[in-house]
């Protein structure tokens, strides 16, 4: 075995040597305690040396101003950060940048699919090892059914082996896309791999269903029809069925949004522009809280479903 011969440099305070399994030398110096070495890249002796003295100059300066990192700090700095991490980021940055702006159930919906899909495949993962081969592994394995229940998950539901909705394994991959995009903001990522889903055919295009005027128009007048010759048993629901269908053509309302509607939402105003009374809604969707004007036709209907007030039951139950 042949010997290591060390090479001093700067009078001792450091060295030069060179291992039996490497063309290039290394140097090495003891420092504030610490151990430091790392690769000239060099092959001849002399522009190793060289290469070592302004090493340790710049070792010393950044000692001397405190920002000389150990080598078990440098370490750990150097370890790679996992998915699990990331997505704490991403957690804890999106529910308080996005107040007000997102639904709460939007941000929850992001923590439960983290919680019970993605952080047990790809949570100990170092972050550049979600890749988009990974992804296809991750897809399959969620296509796969399940033989039972997943542990992390928090429901009361019975077990069903069936395999997810196209849906539900989009917004799976948008929740991933999003802690990536995470990763890649705090420079944990380099760039975000491909998700996208391979040997898919062009989706069919589809549009937002709703009615025609003369469907809307056959709808309201048979919905008044029921209200006027309903029993007296299902009168008040008859009545309240009219006036929310009218409320629903006059606001253009989601269906989720108009479900989510309290009377603290909804405030009658005159309209500067025409001088008619409308209504001015505080709608809460999935994309957080926005305002909505209604046509001049949404405030009787509103003012009846205000004062009707619901019936009260028996004893038996009957109003």
């Amino acid at each position: 075995m042949e010997i290591q011969t060390n090479h001093p440099v700067l009078g001792g305070k450091a060295y030069v040597y060179k291992r039996d399994d490497s063309q290039f030398w290394q140097c090495a110096t003891y420092l504030r305690g610490y151990n430091y070495r790392t690769t000239t890249k060099e092959t001849f002796l002399h522009e190793a040396i060289n290469y070592a003295e302004d090493w340790y100059i710049n070792l010393r300066g950044q000692a001397s101003v405190g920002v000389l990192e150990t080598p078990s700090e440098k370490q750990e700095k150097q370890k790679e950060i996992t998915f699990r991490e990331v997505a704490d980021q991403f957690i804890k940055e999106y529910s308080v940048i996005t107040e007000g702006q997102r639904s709460p159930l939007w941000v929850e919906g992001h923590i439960g699919r983290l919680r019970v899909h993605l952080l047990p495949f790809f949570g100990d993962m170092p972050i550049s090892q979600v890749t988009g081969s990974k992804v296809q592994e991750y897809r399959v394995t969620r296509m796969t059914p399940l033989k039972e229940k997943s542990p992390h998950a928090k429901d009361n539901r019975p077990f069903s082996p069936k395999t997810p909705a196209p849906k539900t394994l989009h917004n799976e991959i948008v929740t991933l896309r999003q802690v990536l995009k995470t990763a890649q903001r705090h420079a944990w990522l380099a760039s975000i791999p491909d998700l996208s889903m391979p040997y898919k055919l062009s989706g069919k295009v589809s549009h937002r269903p709703w009615f025609s005027p003369a469907e809307y128009n056959q709808l309201y007048k048979a919905t008044r029809l029921n209200a006027k010759t309903a029993s007296k048993k299902f009168k008040w629901g008859a009545e309240q069925l009219h006036d929310y269908v009218l409320l629903m053509g006059n606001t253009g309302l989601r269906p989720d949004e108009a479900k989510n509607l309290q009377h603290r939402d909804i405030e009658i105003v005159e309209d500067a522009a025409t001088g008619e009374r409308i209504l001015v809604i505080e709608v809460r969707g999935k994309r957080g809280r926005g305002y909505c004007k209604s046509t001049a036709g949404a405030v009787r209907p509103y003012e009846r479903l205000l004062a009707r007030a619901r019936p009260e039951k028996d004893k038996l139950g009957n109003t």
